[in-house]
């Protein structure tokens, strides 16, 4: 069953185009990965999903809600509030808010957007901190953790308001190398009970393991797409094989078992 599907989809910012006619199927309770080179139009492409980007032109469906783009009209509220709550978004940089512990951070879009008291939204966050090993760490405040432990809670806090799809941005690239590991077993074992996941990034080994399907995006174009062994292994893509051969030395094959 496909969840999400992208038709055609274009991206301009300032007159550059960044995303030149995307095509792209993700299947329910799949992972897709997205690798590519800086400034390839991976992250625009990861927000045009959940509309943080409002694309240029053509078709974003996402289990019932379909939305064409001209650029000449305005989303309809109704169809963005729709795509926005199916999405769960983890950002590079945690987005924590520092004046919250822990669990006030995964109540705070409970109690807010979907107005559950407090007592439920509690409940909820607590079994999701300690589903990503934090639970002892509830009362802590973003800057008594440590980043590993910061992006973790940001993980649970997408997860609180039950999506449909979670959305990566990047989620290791800020930590500390040691720190790595325990962000990618998280998102390893979510990938594990099914949850449908979109993700970019850079760790190569955990693409490998984990994805059913790799997108290697250029220049806002995909050049590649398939299973990890299609992709890494067995490319005749002759981009995709020198991008590979580039990150080959890199410090980037994590060990989150």
């Amino acid at each position: 069953m496909i969840q999400i599907k992208l038709e055609q989809l274009h991206k301009h910012f300032h007159g550059v185009e960044v995303l030149k006619g995307i095509d792209l199927s993700v299947q329910k309770g799949t992972t897709t990965v997205i690798i590519g080179p800086s400034g390839s139009g991976k992250t625009t492409l990861l927000r045009c999903l959940n509309l943080l980007e409002i694309p240029d032109q053509g078709r974003l469906t996402l289990a019932d809600t379909s939305i064409s783009f001209t650029g000449k009209s305005k989303v309809n509220y109704a169809s963005l509030m729709s795509i926005r709550k199916q999405t769960g978004m983890v950002f590079q940089n945690y987005n924590l808010f520092p004046h919250l512990t822990a669990l006030g951070n995964v109540m705070e879009g409970q109690v807010i957007v979907q107005r559950r008291s407090k007592s439920d939204a509690r409940g909820q966050s607590l079994q999701l901190l300690d589903k990503v090993g934090l639970r002892d760490r509830a009362d802590s405040y973003p800057h008594e953790l440590s980043g590993g432990q910061q992006q973790r809670v940001g993980i649970a806090r997408a997860m609180a308001l039950q999506p449909e799809v979670l959305l990566f941005d990047e989620p290791t690239s800020a930590l500390d190398p040691e720190l790595v590991g325990e962000v990618l077993k998280v998102m390893k074992d979510l990938s594990a009970e099914g949850m449908t996941m979109v993700i970019v990034t850079h760790e190569m080994a955990f693409a490998k393991e984990v994805a059913d399907q790799v997108v290697f995006i250029d220049q806002g174009v995909i050049m590649e797409r398939g299973s990890p062994e299609q992709v890494f292994e067995l490319s005749k893509n002759e981009r995709t094989m020198q991008f590979l051969r580039k990150i080959q030395g890199r410090p980037m094959f994590t060990n989150f078992s």
